[in-house]
């Protein structure tokens, strides 16, 4: 009979592409993997695995197993999470990964939510946007916080998707900046001519920006680039120039800052909490999501240019 756990260990070799990468996922050694899968082919009884001096990738054989092994993983959980969707209390421990501005901005009302089960433990971890959703699928975490800023999140016969806030893109300025005065004027070409600081190319915040100013030429050149939101806000405080940022951003709390709705179309993105379909009823996620919609309404009602989504 194949044991679960060689199941488990290659599909991950198939999701990470190659052995050392599936160790290191899985915290194990390389050999101990190899061994492993070895083993597994024992079991099967045909090679799954094609092993050359400098690489390794799955055989036919190999890739239809990792196919039947996926929806057996699947139901394994679905089964566990039936027995624990009758369970009184939840307890044990549920991993949440979010991209950065997000496990800032939940942290607080999530911790607060969940106080009311003791049992419960959480691990909260940040993650770079666009990796949440595969981390979901590979069983690394049992939630992600994600954002969309293209409409491209869909409900998928393995995830299921809830949505949480909508988050609109605002104008960040210093406290004793012209622009702070409610009163001016945001048009885009004075806008254009401001010092910007800003996200690297490629970032959805910074293509934000050249959306709202298409009209007059798009956004400038930028001469100072930064990661991390919280940096860009820092600077924006100390009256180093203006930032267009999600409004989550702010739920940090930056001093000195001015924020001013931006005229016209709104740009926002959407926050979802994204979980295996097959966990969901398991009652220690389920109470987490729980929290996480409890935490979005706390956001919602604290922060005013959040809302939370109509449909």
């Amino acid at each position: 009979m194949l044991e679960l756990r060689r199941l488990t260990l290659i599909c991950e070799f198939a999701r990470r592409g190659s052995i050392a990468a599936a160790a290191a996922s899985l915290g194990y050694s390389a050999s101990a993997v190899s061994q492993q899968l070895a083993a597994l082919e024992r079991e099967a009884g045909v090679a799954l695995i094609d092993r050359t001096s400098r690489s390794a990738e799955l055989t036919d054989a190999g890739r239809r197993l990792v196919a039947h092994a996926e929806r057996i993983l699947a139901l394994v959980e679905s089964a566990e999470s039936d027995l624990s969707s009758h369970a009184a209390t939840p307890s044990g421990r549920v991993v949440v990964t979010a991209f950065p501005t997000a496990a800032v901005a939940f942290a607080p009302a999530l911790a607060r939510s969940l106080e009311c089960h003791p049992q419960l433990s959480l691990r909260l971890m940040q993650s770079r946007s666009g990796r949440g959703m595969r981390e979901v699928e590979s069983g690394e975490v049992d939630i992600a916080l994600v954002d969309d800023w293209w409409g491209r999140v869909r409900q998928h016969s393995a995830l299921s998707v809830f949505p949480l806030l909508d988050d609109p893109l605002v104008l960040a300025v210093p406290r004793r900046h012209a622009l702070a005065d409610p009163d001016v004027p945001l048009e885009p070409a004075r806008l254009r001519d401001e010092a910007w600081m800003a996200t690297p190319e490629g970032e959805p915040s910074r293509t934000a920006v050249d959306r709202l100013l298409a009209d007059v030429g798009g956004a400038p050149p930028v001469a100072w680039e930064f990661e991390g939101l919280g940096t860009i806000l820092s600077l924006v405080a100390k009256g180093m120039g203006i930032a267009a940022v999600p409004a989550l951003a702010l739920a940090a709390g930056v001093r000195g800052v001015v924020v001013r709705e931006f005229p016209g179309e709104v740009i926002e993105r959407r926050i979802y909490a994204v979980a295996r379909a097959s966990s969901v009823h398991r009652a220690s996620v389920a109470a987490t999501l729980r929290a996480l919609h409890q935490a979005a309404k706390v956001l919602a009602a604290d922060l005013p240019h959040l809302t939370r989504p109509r449909g």
